[in-house]
């Protein structure tokens, strides 16, 4: 884990200090009634650098919005629920609906952006 992203409902101290504890970097965005008085020396940290360098924070902060949109079409195309029943089984199932959105999406790419796919040949 480098980074972990998440929206303003998961600004707090504990949540922070979990992220810096576990060798990543928090790109939660603070509410606009903060500021930088309250909390530790790490709170008065990130709250710098999300005030003076915003760009730089938001470039990071934004990659979340990626992965929303990715599970939103997972949903949107294959369903919210899993139907497995074991933990094991679930996992396996939310790992095929990735591959074939993955799949879906080469495809839609081939056709939208008329890409020729290329196969390697078998080896010798």
């Amino acid at each position: 884990m480098v980074e972990v992203s998440a929206d303003k409902g998961y600004i707090s101290g504990d949540n922070l200090q979990a992220v810096v504890d576990h060798g990543a970097t928090p790109y939660i965005p603070f509410k606009t009634n903060v500021t930088e008085k309250r909390g530790s020396e790490l709170w008065k940290r990130l709250f710098h650098y999300y005030s003076f360098k915003r760009e730089e924070f938001l470039v990071h902060y934004h990659k979340r919005s990626n992965v929303e949109t990715t599970f939103s079409m997972i949903k949107a195309k294959f369903g919210e629920r899993l139907r497995s029943k074991t933990e094991t089984a679930q996992v396996n199932e939310a790992l095929c609906k990735v591959l074939c959105h993955n799949l879906c999406v080469v495809i839609q790419s081939m056709y939208e952006l008329n890409v020729t796919p290329e196969f390697w040949s078998e080896a010798a």
